[in-house]
């Protein structure tokens, strides 16, 4: 326990340089929204144009408007949402994870999950959501709301508002703290995966708080932060408040829920982490099963149902986009189920059951960066080209590396996450049913069939899964090499043989 006090500190040392210092002011974070140019549909847009416009020749009038009130539906739809991406942390991924260990560490890796998504969460609130969510540079926010501080307006008398992707319209700001504090947590519970079933559960905590400050932040302001539709009140101020943006979302990289700043972030982190580590005890001569296929298949459910809220809650409102993402991540997942029992039926002559659950997985990730920001069909094709895919990202890709990614997180997370990525630039397409996204947040006008370029909007995918992936190598590298220096990141060998539920907690998951 000292080692992992050490390490906290570590962590909070780390933080503090000159390093995080801000090219400007910062701004409240009532001003944020998240995912960059998300879909909205013709209808949406019309209105938001025609109010944008009205306030726009009738400044004195706009002043005097009333302040916007939340609407109820909003609000407990984004409750609700948060909820479910609990679920599918604790207990859906935990469940998943732990029914693919070994018996003997079955409570080890529940614990990662469960204390690892807990104290991700308090660093979010510490500090986390103000560096991701409020203005600062390209890179990284300021500190505006440090503590949460400024979420409660003591003038008025209620808490601060959080823009969504419509003008005029809000979510109070507390519970969308409260939505993207369950991203960030589970983003972090992914990477366990990696190295289950060898790491010292010290370690994993000091690394997960180094890497959810240094990457997990960065990435998710560069892809996510924008000053809202609301900052935009004339065409004049475009490019100028389209420059406070993150640096992804300035160049137009698409990514509804998060494939590059959930799974390609943790899956890069994940492989390092299985490279550094080394490889487990007998790998390569042992025959190391999942201990419970059942408990598996039911945190892959719990999974899917809480991808919901993970999916059609990054709408921020109840509306069609959130409809439009829910019904893809219902369609592809199912997609991606049988492509991958197809896949495995025509290279093993059997379809099983840790497949399908694989494939739903591999479904769930790749339609996240594209759950809103696709039409159906595209839905169709991201979810059946993602089961095929991964199911080689964990046979024939995890041979090719030669390393043991204990739980494949990166045969599922990283490539279902880097296709779901470059998918997206070509399924939101108008001529190929796509939503297409807002030409500039002003007009509100939509890129039309003429204009959108399926190549320059890939590219721009691509360069967005690049930057993804060196940046969370990068910091993940040294974190690990830190962590290895002051706690070490392995357990000895006949802790490791013995398994981590006694070794590392003293208590078993079963018995006998």
């Amino acid at each position: 326990m000292k080692k992992l006090l050490a390490g906290l500190a570590l962590a909070a040392g780390l933080l503090a340089p000159a390093a995080w210092a801000q090219d400007g002011a910062s701004a409240p974070a009532s001003a944020v929204a998240t995912a960059a140019a998300p879909a909205a549909s013709a209808a949406d847009a019309a209105p938001a144009a025609a109010a944008a416009a009205a306030a726009a020749s009738a400044p004195a009038e706009a002043a005097s408007a009333p302040a916007v009130v939340p609407n109820k539906g909003d609000t407990a739809w984004m409750m609700v949402s948060t909820l479910l991406v609990i679920m599918m942390t604790v207990p859906g991924l935990a469940l998943f994870y732990g029914g693919l260990v070994r018996s003997k560490n079955m409570l080890s890796i529940l614990m990662q999950v469960m204390v690892g998504f807990s104290l991700i969460v308090v660093l979010w609130v510490l500090y986390g959501y103000s560096f991701t969510f409020t203005e600062g540079n390209a890179f990284i926010g300021g500190t505006d709301r440090l503590f949460l501080k400024g979420i409660w307006n003591n003038v008025a008398g209620t808490f601060e508002n959080a823009a969504t992707f419509s003008k005029g319209v809000a979510i109070p700001e507390l519970v969308y703290a409260a939505f993207q504090a369950t991203f960030a947590g589970i983003t972090g519970c992914l990477i366990v995966g990696a190295f289950a079933e060898r790491a010292k559960f010290a370690a994993v905590m000091a690394f997960l708080a180094l890497w959810f400050t240094f990457a997990y932040i960065p990435i998710a302001h560069m892809v996510w932060f924008w000053p809202g539709p609301d900052a935009y009140t004339s065409a004049a101020v475009v490019d100028a408040t389209n420059a406070k943006g993150g640096l992804l979302w300035q160049w137009g990289a698409l990514d509804f829920a998060g494939g590059t700043v959930v799974h390609i972030n943790a899956a890069v982190a994940g492989l390092v982490g299985a490279i550094l580590i080394g490889k487990r005890i007998g790998y390569g001569k042992e025959q190391f099963t999942p201990h419970s296929l059942t408990l598996t298949m039911v945190g892959a459910s719990m999974l899917w149902v809480g991808w919901f809220g993970f999916n059609a809650g990054s709408a921020l409102e109840a509306n069609g986009s959130a409809a439009l993402a829910f019904m893809n991540t219902f369609a592809a997942t199912a997609a991606a189920v049988l492509a991958w029992c197809v896949g495995e039926a025509l290279i093993k002559g059997k379809a099983s059951m840790l497949g399908a659950a694989s494939g739903a997985v591999a479904g769930l990730v790749a339609i996240t960066p594209a759950a809103g920001n696709v039409g159906i069909g595209g839905g169709l094709v991201v979810g059946l080209v993602a089961g095929f895919a991964c199911l080689w990202g964990v046979t024939g890709l995890k041979k090719m590396l030669k390393v043991d990614d204990s739980l494949d997180v990166f045969g599922v997370h990283g490539v279902g996450g880097i296709l779901g990525a470059l998918l997206t630039g070509v399924f939101n397409a108008p001529q190929l049913g796509g939503p297409s996204f807002p030409v500039d947040w002003f007009s509100g006008t939509l890129t039309s069939a003429d204009a959108y370029s399926i190549g320059a909007q890939v590219l721009v995918q691509a360069k967005a899964v690049g930057v993804t992936i060196l940046w969370s190598g990068i910091v993940s590298a040294i974190a690990y090499k830190l962590v290895d220096l002051t706690i070490g990141l392995r357990v000895s060998e006949e802790e490791e043989r013995e398994g981590l539920d006694i070794s590392s907690h003293g208590e078993t998951a079963y018995h006998k």
